[in-house]
């Protein structure tokens, strides 16, 4: 039995998107022990992961913080980790790699499994879930889900919400985004909330779901805010409102990515940031709608794509 490591330190969004990289990962080493290193927002969720063995935590301090870096470089050592999955791809954990594998083959990530023919930047225009693919199969795995990941195990029971807001047949808007990243913001989520009453009347209640920053916006929507006792829901119960709910309407954010890989229906409103191709956001049931500029997009648009059979 040998210890391997996985990084994912986050955000949201990708680590949807990173399920079943972390479910191949653990098929093709199920006589192993397998550890992941996070961040303290998603500590405890992963906590809920049936294919960890346990979970360590990365408080991603200053790298010149020689105090903590020794301390948890002493930490990851002393598991003598016989394999790295590396799915954080980033210029951090590549330093993590020169300091634990310098000279070594056992550690796998998109840049020591580098096509030949490209350049990394060239590489990391392909699809997210191509390059984990990518990644994992030149590592020497079989791969069955990392191409259909399944977020379903960060659900949680949330009868009492349901129950609390009388919540059975909803739609559920995500109007919200990184303050950083205005241009992912379609402006004209009230104006579908009156298109949405006037066409189902009582069918269904509209929600939102704010984020522990969203709280104080929320009340610009003519929609049901969804809270736990005055606070944001936690990631498990988020998951399950997305799941279980009939209809999903987002912007390009986590939980965008959270519906996607939760077999949830809905779409994702799409501008020029980015392509919905080159994220794997595309689903079954989940479909993006990509434009030029999310300020041109009609409300009528939008509700036209709106299906609760």
């Amino acid at each position: 039995m040998s210890n391997i490591l996985i990084i994912k330190h986050g955000s949201l969004g990708d680590i949807a998107q990173a399920s079943g990289a972390i479910q191949d990962i653990f098929e093709n080493h199920k006589d192993d022990q397998i550890y992941l290193l996070t961040t303290k927002p998603y500590f405890d969720l992963f906590k809920k992961n049936p294919y960890l063995t346990d979970i360590i935590l990365d408080k991603r301090l200053s790298k010149f913080n020689l105090i903590y870096l020794f301390s948890l470089m002493r930490k990851l050592k002393k598991l003598k980790f016989f394999k790295v999955y590396d799915l954080q791809n980033s210029s951090r954990t590549s330093f993590y790699k020169k300091i634990l594998f310098p000279n070594s083959n056992n550690w796998s990530s998109s840049e020591t499994t580098l096509p030949k023919e490209k350049s990394k930047d060239e590489f990391d225009k392909n699809p997210v879930l191509d390059r984990f693919m990518h990644q994992l199969k030149t590592s020497g795995l079989k791969v069955s889900h990392t191409m259909k990941p399944d977020f379903s195990w960060s659900c949680c029971d949330i009868s009492n919400l349901k129950t609390q807001f009388n919540l059975s047949k909803y739609i559920l808007l995500f109007p919200f985004c990184s303050p950083h990243l205005p241009q992912k913001k379609w402006p004209y989520y009230n104006k579908l909330i009156s298109l949405i009453k006037d066409k189902y009347q009582d069918q269904c209640k509209i929600v939102i779901a704010p984020g522990p920053n969203e709280i104080s916006n929320a009340k610009e929507f003519n929609a049901e805010c969804i809270l736990d006792h005055g606070q944001s829901i936690s990631i498990s119960q988020l998951a399950s409102l997305i799941k279980d709910s009939s209809f999903v309407v987002a912007n390009d954010t986590g939980p965008a990515h959270m519906a996607a890989h939760l077999n949830a229906k809905g779409i994702t409103l799409f501008g020029s940031h980015t392509t919905a191709y080159k994220v794997s956001i595309e689903r079954e049931k989940f479909k993006p709608i990509q434009v030029n500029d999310l300020n041109k997009l009609s409300p009528e648009k939008v509700l036209e794509k709106i299906d609760l059979n």
